[in-house]
């Protein structure tokens, strides 16, 4: 089952769990002075991790009584619908919130309950001709305002930055931009190139991830570094 990728839920003791508890705790943390609503995940290629650490970073929000909407914004290759097992419905989710937005929507015609107390899940919908166009699109920021006020934490899971703007485009919307890595996958340069790509849209990584962590037992977990980690400039 899909839905076992949610270790929080299933394994709340194990290693990976109270990192991603621990994720929490330091984005409280570094935006103590901040009201941090929005939070932006993306990787640099596709396979880090990123929806897996997102649909789990969702819950530990949760799970401290937080209201949370996570948004699958990987129009192109979403997964959360399969993470949490709720239908994509081709009538419904981002995509089609978008095109239609209007003052007087009825949000929950396009949002899903999930099984997760607290979590509701804004799945992708039918993957549109021009994502780009459609996540940078007035309609797109009305919506986003409209949603700061419906819930306490918004999660965006975004396509990977490399080869993509989609990301670049939603950070104008985001109050925290995390970037997920994974351990021995994930290059050097491409981190590098990521940073680039983050500072030519004038917006800033907050935290990076490092997803895939191994540790005795076979076990893998997930580490968190501040934006400390790019203070060096080359």
């Amino acid at each position: 089952m899909k839905d076992q990728e949610l270790i929080i839920t299933k394994n709340p003791k194990s290693i990976f769990a109270e990192s991603i508890r621990s994720i929490r705790t330091n984005l409280a943390f570094a935006s103590i002075d901040n009201d941090v609503k929005v939070i932006l995940g993306t990787s640099p290629e596709a396979g880090d991790g990123k929806s897996f650490v997102m649909a789990n970073l969702a819950v530990a929000y949760a799970q401290e009584g937080k209201k949370v909407l996570l948004i699958d914004a990987d129009l192109r290759r979403g997964r959360q619908h399969d993470i949490f097992e709720v239908l994509n419905v081709s009538s419904s989710g981002y995509t089609n919130l978008m095109l239609n937005y209007s003052d007087s929507i009825n949000l929950s015609d396009y949002i899903s309950k999930t099984k997760e107390e607290n979590i509701d899940l804004l799945a992708t919908g039918p993957t549109p001709p021009n994502p780009v166009e459609l996540l940078g699109s007035e309609n797109n920021k009305k919506l986003i305002k409209k949603l700061r006020k419906e819930y306490d934490i918004i999660i965006l899971d975004c396509a990977p930055v490399i080869g993509l703007s989609d990301a670049l485009i939603l950070t104008t919307l985001s109050d925290v931009n995390l970037v997920v890595v994974s351990a021995k996958k994930t290059r050097m340069e491409n981190l590098e190139h990521t940073r680039k790509l983050f500072e030519q849209a004038n917006a800033k990584i907050d935290g990076v991830i490092l997803n895939k962590v191994k540790s005795t037992g076979n076990h893998y977990y997930s580490y968190y570094y501040n934006n400390e980690y790019y203070s060096n400039e080359k």
